[in-house]
């Protein structure tokens, strides 16, 4: 028999991808921490624009990032905020409906910088991802009937800090995490019926190739 906190932590329901991802975060911020190693981990999983170019092509760094962290606030901060939001959300979309929002979010957080960014400047941290989960988590619950005033609030006071001077936050990703996520939150409520799962994988078949086609915008020019 399993003891009782295994089987809430990992039974029907429980929000295993939000456990796992939070632990792997973890891993990965205690191997940035490794005296004589720590330095060479950040700097081969952060993302700066420059990585998308043919120059430096290593597109697979605007995923890696969104594991890393630059302090132990900043993981903390990060990983509380989306222990909330992955708490909420994993059990209303499902594992792997909340897995494609984690990832695409976070995906598109590093298409913000990409975009938005001096392609020089690098960086880390789930904070696209978790601005993903808030987008989505503001449009359901307004699609839904849901009073989400006090999250918008929430949303509007994070985006304002992003772009004040000497915070060295990366708004960019979080305004790409926070519009893929809302489109996402948009899919699956208006896909949310069996008969529209079809539409469902189609709507976010095209979300990714148009997120995919954003990310080589340098690569062919």
């Amino acid at each position: 028999m399993k003891p009782a906190v295994i089987t809430r932590m990992t039974g029907r329901g429980a929000p295993v991808v939000t456990y796992s991802i939070i632990a792997i975060c973890v891993f990965v911020f205690i191997l940035q921490s490794l005296p004589g190693i720590g330095n060479t981990v950040t700097s081969a999983i952060w993302y700066a624009g420059a990585y998308s170019y043919p120059q430096q092509f290593e597109p697979w760094r605007m995923l890696t990032s969104v594991f890393a962290h630059g302090s132990i606030l900043h993981i903390a901060l990060n990983m509380y905020t989306f222990w909330i939001f992955g708490t909420l959300l994993e059990p209303l979309l499902g594992r792997v409906r909340f897995l494609l929002l984690f990832l695409l979010s976070g995906f598109a957080g590093s298409v913000g910088v990409l975009l938005l960014a001096p392609p020089g400047t690098p960086v880390l941290g789930a904070s696209g991802a978790i601005f993903g989960l808030l987008g989505a988590f503001l449009v359901i619950q307004r699609r839904l009937g849901g009073n989400a005033t006090q999250l918008l609030i929430l949303v509007g006071i994070n985006l304002v800090i992003g772009f004040i001077p000497g915070f060295n936050v990366a708004w960019q990703a979080h305004v790409g995490g926070l519009i893929a996520g809302a489109l996402i939150g948009l899919i699956y409520v208006e896909t949310r019926s069996p008969e529209r799962r079809n539409l469902q994988i189609g709507l976010m078949s095209l979300l990714t190739l148009i997120l995919l086609g954003l990310s080589t915008i340098h690569l062919f020019a």
